[in-house]
């Protein structure tokens, strides 16, 4: 199965700017997100950016880069400009690696491929893991997913969900005493065609809500898919502080 990996990376960060280009243990954080793709089944690995700065560094590292527009709302618009660029075939499957995980694992890429490659109900595909600590249940920082038998999303949120009535209390007991709730894990597969239905559909009101823009699929009657990591996939990037974590466990273990 071919599919190409689209690596979207923005200066411009609210919380951290210019977090792509920022040396983590002698190394930019984009060049260890594309040096962990590389790693991947992917035929094609593409850094999408609207910054000069970054397709210029991307470009010496012997990495490829497509300069994008500015003004796109989501990663996944400026995913769907690149494919129609590389004028990517319809079915022809997309992976989009966030430009702050310098550590995903590439099993999980060509997992969430071939998740989609085998879900024929499925629009999308993404991942999840297990929540188990306890703080991560109510932070809306941690994006929840709530899915069917079949492995299909049911909801996602930055609410606790599932949501047990007879425990209101977090701290009564371990997070998986309470229920299994899952951590979704941001990172997506879609085919072309689904990419280029996205970008035509006006935000969903759920999506504006969440502040998620995969609601905009399942808001649109579209399934996704979604699997429970095989390997474990680290959070991304997100402040300084874990900038500073990140850098202090790769110079212990180096």
């Amino acid at each position: 199965m071919n599919f190409t990996v689209i690596i979207p990376a923005r200066y411009d960060s609210s919380r951290l700017p210019g977090k792509p280009l920022m040396d983590i243990a002698g190394m930019t954080m984009i060049q260890r997100v594309y040096t962990q793709a590389q790693k991947s089944n992917a035929n094609q690995i593409i850094v999408a950016t609207d910054d000069q700065r970054i397709f210029d560094h991307v470009v010496s590292f012997g990495g490829q880069a497509a300069m994008t527009l500015a003004d796109h709302q989501s990663g996944t618009d400026r995913l769907q400009e690149v494919a129609e660029k590389l004028e990517l075939p319809a079915d022809h499957i997309v992976v989009n690696v966030q430009g702050d995980e310098p550590l995903i694992p590439p099993e999980a890429i060509n997992q969430v491929a071939d998740n989609l490659a085998t879900n024929s109900l499925a629009g999308v595909a993404t991942l999840c893991d297990p929540i188990d600590i306890d703080a991560d249940l109510v932070s809306s920082h941690v994006v929840k997913v709530v899915t069917d038998n079949n492995g299909l999303a049911l909801y996602f949120s930055r609410a606790s969900i599932p949501h047990r009535r007879e425990i209101t209390d977090v701290n009564a007991g371990g997070a998986s005493s309470i229920f299994n709730p899952m951590r979704h894990i941001g990172i997506y597969a879609y085919r072309v065609s689904m990419l280029n239905q996205f970008v035509c559909w006006p935000a969903a009101p759920i999506e504006k809500l969440e502040f998620l823009e995969q609601l905009r699929f399942m808001w649109y009657g579209e399934r996704i898919h979604v699997g429970q990591a095989t390997s474990h996939v680290p959070n991304g990037i997100d402040t300084e502080e874990d900038l500073q974590h990140l850098i202090s466990l790769l110079k212990k273990s180096s």
